[in-house]
C-alpha cells in the first residue's frame, strides 16, 4: 500500500529546499532569465558548500540505493518552485550519475562518483540527443570504435544540459550514448564515460532556450575523442555483454518521475501567485458551493488545483515504486507526461487570468510559461510518452505501435 507520510527527516529536507527557493533562488530567477549563459556561481557554490547538506538528494550518498527517492522528488518539485533553470544548475551527480549507477561496475560507481565527495564543486552531464534523432534514441550515430586499450568516439550531441559546467567549469563527466556496431540496432549502443579535460570533447556552441534560461544547455562535438577501455560501462565487464538499450533506457524511470516534480513545482508557482492575488483584490474561493454558482475564475482555480493534485500524486507513485524497488517505467511516464500537461496549460492559464501584466515580463508569469514547456520535451517527450504507456498496457511491441 502506497503511504502519503513522509518521514521527518524528507519534511525537514522540503522545507530546507522551500527556504532555499524563497531566498536564494526566486529573487534572481528574472536576472538569469534575461543573462543566459551566465552562470549563477554565488548560488552553486552555495548549494556545494552548505545547501547539499541539508537537502538529501543534493548529497553525493544520494546516489546510494539506500537514499530515499521520495526526498528527490520533494525537493526537486520545492526547487522548481524557485526556478526550474537554477534547479537544472545546481552541481551534483543528477541524470550523469543516475546512468553511472543503472550500467556501471561496483568499480566504476565508485571511480566516477567519488569526485562528488570532495571540496572541489563538480558537475556530471549526460548527452544523448543528435540532430536526426529525437525521441529515437536508438537510432544514434555517434561511433565507438575500439582502437588499442582505448575507444574512440565521434559525433555530435544536442541539447546536453550542463555539458559547459561539467566539461569546462569543474572536473566532472560527460555520459556520452555512442553504438559500437549500427547494424546491431539497439544491442550495439553502450554509455561511455569522458572526463573533463579530454581533448577530444569539444563545446560548440551553447543553445539559445526558450526558457530554464539559468540551465547551461549545449552543443557538444566529439572528434577523435579517446577514452580509456574501462571508461565504457559495463556490470559485466565484457563490451559484447554490457547492459545496452533496455539498461541505458532505465535510467530514464528515476529522470522522468524527476522531471514531472520540476514541473508540478512550476505549475504551483503559478497557481500560489493567482490565489494570492485573487486574495489581495478580496476574491475568496468558494469551496463549499457548487459548481455552478461560482464565478468562472473560481471554477478555474479549483480546476488547477485538481490538476495539480492529480500530477502530484503520480509523481509519488512512480518515487514510492523506486524506493519499494519495483518497475516503474508506466507510472514514470504517466507521471512525466501529466506533469507536462498541466504545467503547460496552468501556466498559460495564469497569464490569461492575469491580462496585459500577465503577458508582461514585470511578472514571473510569462517566465513560468516558457519554463513549463520544456517538461513535455526533455527526457522523452509527451507523444513518445504516450506511445509507452500504451504499449505497456495493450501489450503491444514497439513495432506493433508507433
Amino acid at each position: 500500500m502506497i503511504s502519503f507520510e513522509i518521514s521527518e527527516e524528507i519534511r525537514e529536507q522540503k522545507e530546507y529546499a522551500e527556504k532555499v527557493s524563497r531566498e536564494k533562488i526566486r529573487p534572481h530567477a528574472r536576472y538569469y532569465d534575461e543573462h543566459e549563459h551566465e552562470v549563477p556561481w554565488d548560488f552553486a557554490k552555495f548549494i556545494w558548500e552548505e545547501a547539499r547538506y541539508h537537502i538529501g538528494c543534493l548529497l553525493p550518498g544520494s546516489m546510494d540505493l539506500e537514499e530515499p527517492f521520495m526526498s528527490q522528488v520533494h525537493s526537486v518539485e520545492a526547487l522548481s518552485w524557485g526556478d526550474q533553470g537554477f534547479y537544472l544548475a545546481i552541481p551534483w551527480p543528477a541524470l550523469g550519475g543516475t546512468a553511472v549507477r543503472a550500467t556501471g561496475t561496483e568499480e566504476q560507481i565508485e571511480r566516477f562518483l567519488k569526485r562528488f565527495h570532495g571540496k572541489e564543486i563538480t558537475w556530471a552531464s549526460m548527452a544523448l540527443t543528435e540532430a536526426h534523432c529525437g525521441s529515437d534514441s536508438a537510432a544514434i550515430r555517434t561511433r565507438a570504435v575500439q582502437d588499442g586499450d582505448s575507444w574512440v568516439l565521434n559525433g555530435e550531441k544536442l541539447f546536453v544540459s550542463t555539458a559547459r559546467e561539467s566539461m569546462v567549469n569543474s572536473k566532472g563527466i560527460m555520459i556520452v550514448w555512442a553504438t559500437i556496431d549500427p547494424s546491431m540496432g539497439r544491442k550495439g549502443m553502450r554509455l561511455f564515460v569522458v572526463e573533463a579535460g579530454n581533448p577530444g570533447l569539444k563545446i560548440a556552441r551553447q543553445e539559445k532556450k526558450l526558457g530554464m534560461r539559468a540551465s547551461d544547455t549545449a552543443v557538444v562535438v566529439l572528434e577523435d575523442c579517446r577514452v580509456p577501455l574501462e571508461n565504457m560501462l559495463s556490470n559485466t565487464g565484457d563490451p559484447q555483454k554490457a547492459k545496452s538499450f533496455k539498461g541505458a533506457m532505465a535510467t530514464f524511470d528515476s529522470a522522468r518521475p524527476t522531471a514531472a516534480a520540476s514541473g508540478v513545482g512550476i505549475a504551483r508557482a503559478t497557481l500560489d501567485f493567482l490565489k494570492e492575488q485573487l486574495a489581495e483584490n478580496g476574491v475568496a474561493i468558494r469551496y463549499d458551493k457548487p459548481r455552478n454558482q461560482l464565478s468562472s475564475v473560481e471554477r478555474d482555480i479549483i480546476d488547477m488545483e485538481a490538476q495539480l493534485e492529480a500530477a502530484w500524486l503520480l509523481v509519488v507513485k512512480a518515487a514510492w515504486l523506486i524506493d519499494q524497488k519495483k518497475p516503474n517505467t508506466v507510472e514514470s511516464s504517466m507521471s512525466k507526461l501529466k506533469a507536462g500537461d498541466i504545467v503547460t496549460k496552468i501556466t498559460q492559464k495564469g497569464v490569461e487570468l492575469m491580462g496585459n501584466l500577465g503577458y508582461s515580463r514585470k511578472l514571473l508569469l510569462e517566465k513560468w510559461m516558457r519554463d513549463g514547456k520544456v517538461i513535455d520535451l526533455f527526457e522523452g517527450t509527451g507523444q513518445i510518452n504516450r506511445l509507452i504507456v500504451a504499449r505497456r498496457i495493450l501489450g503491444y511491441t514497439g513495432r506493433e505501435l508507433k
